[in-house]
């Protein structure tokens, strides 16, 4: 079976050993080597640091965890990838501004401080707490990673990110308004989030929390599914870390999200190869839309449900970031734009983050794009970012809670 260690052709492995280390070099050079904040996004072909200097914390979880690929793959030295990741969880265990042990979204690369007037965020600290539980997984018996992690792990107040709900996480605080009224309420990108909640060692959530939200049920052209978003991405992110693979809820037997994930994967692909007649550049391997950059700047678009204002552009990291759950389709998807449309698409950090196929190309990547298409290869290949983050006990426990 495509997808199981040593089942990858040889132009398949090679393809994804020259995509997987090009996207590790935005993390690497991205990166503020003092903080280790990496970049929210950054030119598609310059090995400069962007002029712009805002950070994602997201971004930086999967930088985290791309520097543990890249020390176990030799391109860069252990050393190396353990020197980065402690200046990066020294710097949010004893620098970080944070409220309650929660961090804002976008900040300065260089001195950590709030930007783009962003908020303070659960499911991208949960991101960035993510990549930090992967490095403590792969640098196992390391106890200055291990007291860091949890230094910011411990301190995350997750009963005070409720707001009083007695389940149901809010999305985030800003100091101008305070919580958020919108809560992690539906599926989506929430698995990560409410796992390492009831995991917590010390302010945990309880394991009704898991039960709590929403799965609406989509039905297109054969295939069903839980979704409650119409962009991939949803259905990816949690996938990078949780293996969910032959686990099944201990309250729902019949959920299997790995499975719903691989679902939604082949339901996108069918629904964008359905709109072949208003945009005849989608086919059987170009296709993919989820939040990206696009001609009129960042949109989260996506389906099915179609979304408003698809105009035919394409997104690789749609195919890239499941190909973990559906690499038969993924994987020649990638590879046939790879192909197609060469040194277009195709520069020093991998793809770019979205082009039309007869018309306009993004100059820009952007990091968790980047960052999901390199995971998601990574267990594809060999697994490794799954077990390096679930060696972390109390993920360990949580998963035998919820699961069987």
């Amino acid at each position: 079976m495509l997808g199981e260690p040593g089942r990858l052709s040889g132009d398949q492995d090679e393809f994804l050993e020259d995509l997987s280390r090009r996207s590790f070099r935005f993390f690497w050079e991205q990166a503020d080597p003092t903080t280790g904040l990496v970049r929210d996004r950054a030119l598609a072909d310059s090995a400069a640091p962007d002029a712009r200097t805002v950070a994602s914390i997201a971004a930086t979880g999967f930088g985290l965890t791309a520097l543990c690929i890249a020390a176990e793959r030799g391109w860069i030295t252990r050393e190396q990838a353990r020197g980065r990741a402690l200046a990066t969880l020294r710097f949010y265990a004893e620098k970080s501004v944070h409220e309650h042990g929660w961090f804002y979204h976008f900040v300065d690369a260089r001195t950590g401080e709030r930007r783009c007037g962003s908020e303070i965020s659960s499911i991208d600290t949960i991101l960035l707490l993510a990549g930090m539980l992967t490095v403590r997984g792969y640098f196992s018996g390391d106890a200055e990673i291990s007291r860091l992690a949890c230094a910011v792990w411990n301190r995350i107040d997750f009963h005070w990110m409720l707001d009083d709900y007695p389940q149901l996480l809010s999305m985030g605080w800003l100091p101008e308004i305070g919580f958020i009224k919108s809560r992690w309420d539906h599926n989506c990108e929430l698995g990560i989030l409410y796992l390492l909640g009831i995991a917590s060692p010390t302010n945990p959530l309880p394991i009704d929390s898991w039960y709590a939200w929403r799965r609406p049920k989509i039905s297109y052209h054969g295939y069903e599914y839980i979704s409650g978003a119409p962009s991939l991405f949803v259905h990816q992110y949690s996938q990078a870390w949780i293996d969910y693979r032959g686990h099944c809820e201990r309250r729902a037997p019949g959920t299997d999200w790995f499975e719903n994930s691989v679902t939604a994967t082949l339901a996108h692909r069918q629904f964008c190869l359905d709109l072949r007649e208003r945009f005849p550049d989608y086919e059987e391997n170009v296709w993919g839309i989820t939040a990206s950059d696009s001609v009129n700047g960042y949109v989260a678009w996506g389906g099915p449900p179609a979304t408003a204002g698809i105009d035919g552009t394409v997104v690789p990291c749609a195919a890239g970031g499941s190909l973990m759950l559906a690499p038969e389709v993924c994987l020649p998807a990638l590879m046939t734009m790879r192909r197609k449309f060469g040194d277009r698409i195709y520069k020093r950090y991998g793809f770019v983050d979205a082009f039309q196929p007869g018309g306009w190309t993004d100059t820009d990547v952007i990091g968790i794009d980047v960052g999901i298409t390199l995971l998601s290869a990574e267990n594809l290949r060999t697994g490794r970012v799954w077990r390096w983050f679930h060696r972390n006990p109390e993920v360990q426990s949580a998963m035998h809670r919820i699961f069987v």
